[in-house]
């Protein structure tokens, strides 16, 4: 994945969802402009484990959050309430121009209930702001963002 960003599996062909959501046309649109569809692949990682870095000051603990991408992982920063959520929860669908707290649609999700059952591990940190991979920062609490991704149907 690292090699290769675009290469996984999602649920859903990409290309009808302009069609069907054309607000989100146009926020795709400008992620290509801006270089999303260029974006080169890392050749040398290291594989993480659940809750490295937790014990280092100052890093944030991971937090294996699938359902997004096989690997997705969420940063956390507990000495400083705040989490970095990735694509796990967003508050703007690029591919629908939905805003609010939510699962990434179907169109960049592998697995939609793998994803939801992985926000109960974003909520498990009680945090009081997440930064998500698309959209504005959250601030009223995780758990509220959660439980309001969760109620919301899927794209």
């Amino acid at each position: 994945m690292a090699a290769h960003p675009y290469r996984y599996k999602h649920e859903r062909p990409r290309v009808l969802y302009p069609f069907r959501y054309p607000r989100g046309a146009r926020i795709l649109a400008g992620m290509a402009r801006a270089g999303a569809l260029r974006v080169r692949g890392v050749r040398n990682c290291e594989h993480l484990a659940p809750g490295a870095g937790s014990e280092i000051p100052g890093q944030p603990q991971v937090i294996f959050t699938p359902g997004h991408t096989a690997g997705h992982c969420a940063l956390h920063w507990p000495e400083r309430d705040f989490i970095i959520t990735g694509d796990a929860l967003v508050t703007l669908d690029p591919y629908t121009a939905e805003t609010g707290p939510r699962i990434i649609a179907r169109a960049a999700t592998a697995d939609s209930a793998q994803a939801l059952a992985s926000l109960d591990l974003l909520a498990a940190t009680r945090v009081n702001l997440a930064l998500p991979g698309h959209g504005l920062p959250w601030r009223d609490g995780i758990e509220a963002a959660v439980r309001q991704a969760q109620a919301r149907p899927l794209r």
